[in-house]
């Protein structure tokens, strides 16, 4: 017996001619995977590691061992910072995104960038994604603690305000959570997850990515 799916069910043929079998509803369609893109530095272009042992492979591997068909997108540059990261936004929004995770100012502590420069820039970004309508992630960062006290409170608190200023924004504090400053979970520089590392990210950023991507809306 030979068998097609026509519009309204399936039509078979037998011998006795066609037949066609109403099914009552059509067949839905899988979903298209969600597009997530990871706005961020070399934490985010995996450097010192393989492609697929990066946080944007390693992060897209859980969530799809989750039941989330989810590509994570890595627009990570090496040494960008927020600066950087503003100058190419619409370069990057061009992947069509469904979710956006900034992940930026990691090298603005580093160069010990004035902190209201870098809350300039990343305001920037956030009202752009608002504006867009695309659910955003804001992952905060610490800056180095030889840079001094002082410094360091008004780097974590620029993250804070933005926090405060796109409450619709999830506001992940630390993207290093866990991981910074111990050499069991970082590459020899002391800066860089190692795999190890980077997976100790994914699970403790999983909850609140997945909290993101809630906030999607259906196409």
């Amino acid at each position: 017996m030979d068998a097609k799916l026509g519009r309204r069910g399936l039509i078979t043929r037998g011998a006795g001619g066609f037949v066609l079998c109403l099914t009552g509803k059509t067949l839905a369609q899988e979903p298209r995977p969600l597009r997530l893109l990871m706005l961020g530095d070399s934490i985010t272009a995996a450097y010192g590691l393989s492609r697929g042992e990066g946080l944007p492979a390693r992060l897209e591997a859980a969530l799809r061992g989750k039941g989330r068909p989810v590509t994570v997108i890595d627009a990570g540059v090496s040494g960008d910072t927020t600066a950087g990261g503003r100058a190419r936004l619409d370069w990057s929004l061009a992947e069509k995104p469904d979710a956006v995770i900034v992940a930026l100012g990691g090298n603005d502590g580093l160069r010990a960038i004035e902190p209201r420069t870098s809350r300039a820039n990343l305001a920037a970004i956030l009202d752009t994604l608002k504006a867009r309508g695309i659910p955003t992630m804001l992952a905060g960062m610490y800056a180095p603690p030889n840079l001094g006290a002082d410094y360091g409170r008004e780097f974590a608190g620029v993250y804070e305000a933005l926090a405060r200023e796109h409450p619709e924004a999830v506001f992940y504090p630390f993207l290093l959570e866990g991981v910074a400053g111990d050499s069991a979970l970082n590459q020899p520089d002391g800066i860089h997850p190692n795999p190890r590392g980077v997976d100790e990210m994914v699970r403790r950023l999983l909850p609140a990515v997945e909290t993101l991507l809630e906030k999607v809306r259906p196409a």
